[in-house]
């Protein structure tokens, strides 16, 4: 089992910064993959950025060059530091885990990202 717990979130104007933290604990040695999802209101959720347990990262389209994961494995710590925000990436962001021999996804709870115009 992984517990995941997001914090970071919060209301910026456009063009502003955040940075989202998703911290793991539990069975974290299982943990081969950590991402973050977003979800917009009436909208299907979404990747937005991925990345390995040997750093390789992954981003959708929209976010590249504004948006950066990493990952902190000292601390079993997840980040998304997001910059130059845009009013659509307004959404419930979801830190994510895939963990064990049958890559088990595990959810956070979310936390919401909210960006003004």
């Amino acid at each position: 089992q992984v517990q995941l717990v997001e914090s970071g979130g919060g209301l910026v104007q456009a063009g502003g910064s955040l940075r989202l933290s998703c911290a793991a604990s539990g069975d974290t040695i299982c943990i081969s993959a950590m991402g973050w999802y977003r979800q917009a209101p009436g909208k299907e959720r979404e990747l937005v950025a991925a990345i390995t347990n040997g750093g390789s990262t992954n981003y959708v389209d929209s976010v590249k060059g504004r948006l950066t994961i990493s990952r902190d494995n000292a601390r079993n710590t997840l980040y998304l530091q997001m910059n130059s925000l845009k009013p659509e990436d307004t959404a419930v962001y979801y830190c994510y885990a895939l963990a064990g021999s049958h890559y088990t996804a595990y959810w956070g709870q979310g936390t919401q990202v909210t960006v003004s115009s």
